[in-house]
């Protein structure tokens, strides 16, 4: 099974029960701290990943970071089926398909913006307003920029992109020119 597939269902089962708590956004902020811990960290991905370390020494491990961190119960509950299903490598993975049921969940769609300059705080609002209406649902844009788009904005919607970008025009015209 493919590491998308288990991912989206722990993330949907995980979003079952938040969502029934109230706890969404609290258990997802953590989440993504145990994530940037495991990353940043040169031991914890060796010794959570390693087969040859025994379960009870890995939960040993967890259960002090845990004591450490002081997370809400859903969080530890959470870290520990994915221990005791050899899956708390998949943290990252599992933290993406989260934030995407939940958004599905509370009619939001993801955007990002990209731009070869900075957008004004002007300019961000009318865009907002604008893929507001484009979608007919709450829009969460992230702002990226790419020197080498040369002037205007791709925008990525789930996986509908809509390049109005300078540098697409140029390749057009060029491929129009060869043509």
């Amino acid at each position: 099974m493919s590491v998308q597939t288990v991912a989206r269902r722990y993330a949907s089962a995980l979003a079952d029960v938040v969502l029934k708590s109230g706890e969404a956004g609290k258990v997802q902020e953590e989440l993504l701290t145990w994530e940037k811990m495991f990353q940043t960290s040169p031991v914890l991905p060796e010794v959570f990943g390693n087969p040859t370390i025994a379960l009870d020494q890995k939960r040993a491990v967890l259960n002090k970071l845990i004591d450490r961190s002081k997370p809400t119960a859903t969080t530890a509950n959470f870290l520990k089926v994915l221990l005791q299903n050899q899956r708390l490598m998949d943290l990252g993975e599992i933290n993406k398909k989260f934030a995407e049921i939940l958004d599905i969940r509370a009619g939001m769609v993801a955007a990002t913006v990209t731009t070869a300059r900075t957008v004004p705080d002007n300019a961000q609002e009318r865009l907002h307003a604008k893929l507001l209406s484009v979608t007919g649902k709450k829009v969460r844009i992230n702002f990226t920029t790419d020197s080498e788009l040369i002037g205007g904005l791709v925008t990525r919607i789930g996986s509908t992109v809509y390049d109005g970008s300078v540098r697409n025009h140029l390749q057009q015209i060029k491929a129009k020119m060869a043509g």
